[in-house]
Parts: structure tokens; C-alpha cells; sequence
């Protein structure tokens, strides 16, 4: 008891577009990851939420900062700022004491050893005591009821803002993966991209990332079509405001080619799985994590094109968050953690 009454258990799900930190089983953060910083001080003006409603609004003297790209640290200094506020939000007013932290810190699967050791000193910097890193398809799987030590193969599809990560496992372990820097951020740019050429209208990544969420799809035909949504900005030629109603057929065109790079590491994923373990992986489907998932139409378009059923995961945005909060509690017998 003595020691360690002062060490406080978290978990953090480190994602390039969200940071979700779960302590006693509950999730006690979730905001976007983006820091505001005073440029003449650099001092933290905000972060979070309160600096995601900054961005692309701010005058010369506040910048915002997305400490994360591609699902690895960009920024180091803003990333340990960013860990260590958030870390505060979870026990407001208790600045007297900060107690020890043991963390377990989601990463992707294609990290390097120069990536890991980042977030790890990030880690450590602002406050981790004891830090253990677990791969983001693994705690994928462990978030949505796996059990990813048996010997069964499993897929996951994880589709984050960064990266998406393809994985199959089997007894605690990647057996074959892939993980590419086509998702959440490749398919807002994407939008902005057509809304441009198409529409020559301007719009911010707020912008297209509302649209995302609204009429977002991946199939041009959907039992259940979003209406259209209106999109002001300005035009390119005349600078003059329009007003621009989008539909989900024209995002699913914006997003073709991008979904057809996810579809390629899922081939290529297949190509490498042993024979034993596809029959598992074909039996009991692929499962689809993360934000991407929550796109119209992407489980029936990937179901159609491989032949394998494929399953939205339930919450799919907080799988890894919660799998992370699970391996929290089972340090001892996850063996796939890393120091």
C-alpha cells in the first residue's frame, strides 16, 4: 500500500486527431489534439477543445499546433505540453501534489524505434513513472472483447485520423500487419481538394471535417442517404461568399481513391496471412475500428470487394481507448506490452 497509494493508473490513447485518457475505468478526457501557443512567450494558451475552436481563427500572435501528424509526435515540446495539460484536466485544483504515473500509451504498429522512444520520453516528461506501450490493433482488439491471446486469428481495420493500421493477430501477437498514412486527415484533405476543383470554393479543415461527419459515405448508392449539406465560403474567382449544398454521392467520388489505398494494405495484409490463420480471419470476419469506420457504406463496400463479412465495431472511435484501459488493469498478464 504505502508506495504506491501515490501512484495514479491512466491511459492514454494518443490519436492524431483525439486524445482519450481513461483512469478508474472511466474516460476522464477526450479532446481534440491540438495545442494553442503564445508565439512571443511559447507559453500553452490552450489546449484541446478550447484550442480546436482557435484553429484557423487566430491572430499573429497565437498559433495552433497539432503535436501529432500521421499517427507519430511532429512536435515534441507541444506533445509533452499537450500530455501534461491533459493529465492536469483529469484532477483540477490538486496542483499541491502530483502524484507518480504508470501509463500505458497507445502507438501504431508501424512506429519506429525513433517514433516509440518520443513518445515514450513525451511520456515520461510529463509525469509517467512507469510507461508501457501497446500497438493500436492490439488494443483495438482487446477494446471491442477479443481475446487476443488465443490461438484464433483475428483482423483489424483500425481507421484513425493519422494512420490506419491493419492487423492480423493471434496468441498475444501481430503476426502480419501494414500501416499506412491513409485516413481521417487524408480524407478531410481530400474534400477540401474537390470542394475546390469542383465548386471553386475555399474551405478550412473544420470545414471539411463537418462535412465528413455529415454526409461522409464510400458507396455512391446508400439505403439510408444523408441530406445534402449546405457548405459557405468563399469563391476562388470573385472572393465572394456561395453557398454550396454537397452530397454523399460527391464525397464517396472525393474519397474513391483514398478508400482504394486502404483496400490495397488490406489486400496486402491477406496476401501475408498463413493459411491457418485466414480460414479463422474468414470465418469470423474483419473487424473496423476507429473513426473511419463511422463513414456510410465502407463495411458493405469492403464486404462486397473481399468477400469477407466485415464489422463495425460497437463505438468504434473509443475501441482503442477502451483496450487500452483494459490492458491498464492486466500489466501483469499482457504479455505484448512494451517497457
Amino acid at each position: 500500500m504505502g508506495l504506491f497509494s501515490f501512484m495514479q493508473e491512466i491511459a492514454i490513447d494518443l490519436g492524431t486527431a483525439n486524445v482519450i485518457i481513461i483512469h478508474n475505468d472511466k474516460v476522464v478526457v477526450d479532446e481534440p489534439s491540438i495545442v494553442a501557443v503564445d508565439r512571443t512567450t511559447g507559453k500553452v494558451v490552450a489546449i484541446g477543445e478550447k484550442a480546436r475552436q482557435m484553429h484557423g481563427k487566430t491572430h499573429e500572435n497565437i498559433k495552433t499546433i497539432r503535436p501529432l501528424r500521421d499517427g507519430v509526435i511532429a512536435d515534441f515540446n507541444a506533445a509533452e505540453q499537450m500530455i501534461r495539460g491533459m493529465i492536469k484536466m483529469i484532477n483540477p485544483g490538486r496542483h499541491w501534489f502530483t502524484p507518480s504515473l504508470r501509463m500505458v500509451v497507445c502507438i501504431p504498429s508501424g512506429s519506429t524505434e525513433v517514433e516509440v522512444r518520443a513518445v515514450r520520453d513525451s511520456s515520461e516528461h510529463a509525469g509517467g513513472r512507469d510507461v508501457y506501450m501497446i500497438y493500436e490493433p492490439m488494443a483495438a482488439a482487446v477494446g471491442i472483447g477479443i481475446d487476443v491471446t488465443a490461438p484464433n486469428g483475428v483482423m483489424i481495420v483500425d481507421i484513425g485520423g493519422g494512420t490506419s493500421e491493419i492487423a492480423v493477430m493471434a496468441l498475444g501477437g501481430i503476426v502480419c500487419k501494414r500501416s499506412i498514412t491513409v485516413a481521417g486527415d487524408v480524407f478531410t484533405t481530400d474534400i477540401q481538394d474537390y470542394m475546390r476543383q469542383q465548386h471553386n470554393i475555399r474551405i478550412g479543415e473544420r470545414t471539411a471535417e463537418e462535412i465528413k461527419i455529415q454526409v461522409g459515405s464510400t458507396l455512391p448508392d446508400l439505403d439510408n442517404p444523408p441530406s445534402d449539406f449546405i457548405v459557405r465560403g468563399p469563391n476562388l474567382m470573385t472572393g465572394l461568399p456561395v453557398e454550396v449544398p454537397v452530397s454523399y454521392q460527391e464525397i464517396a467520388h472525393s474519397l474513391d481513391k483514398s478508400i482504394s489505398r486502404v483496400e490495397g494494405a488490406i489486400l496486402d495484409v491477406l496476401e501475408q496471412t498463413p493459411p491457418e490463420l485466414y480460414a479463422d480471419v474468414v470465418n469470423q470476419g474483419i473487424f473496423l475500428t476507429g473513426g473511419g469506420a463511422l463513414l456510410r457504406g465502407l463495411d458493405k463496400r469492403l464486404s462486397d470487394k473481399f468477400g469477407i463479412t466485415f464489422h463495425v465495431a460497437e463505438d468504434p472511435l473509443r475501441a482503442v481507448a477502451r483496450g487500452t484501459g483494459i490492458a491498464l488493469k492486466n500489466i501483469e498478464n499482457f504479455s505484448f506490452l512494451m517497457r
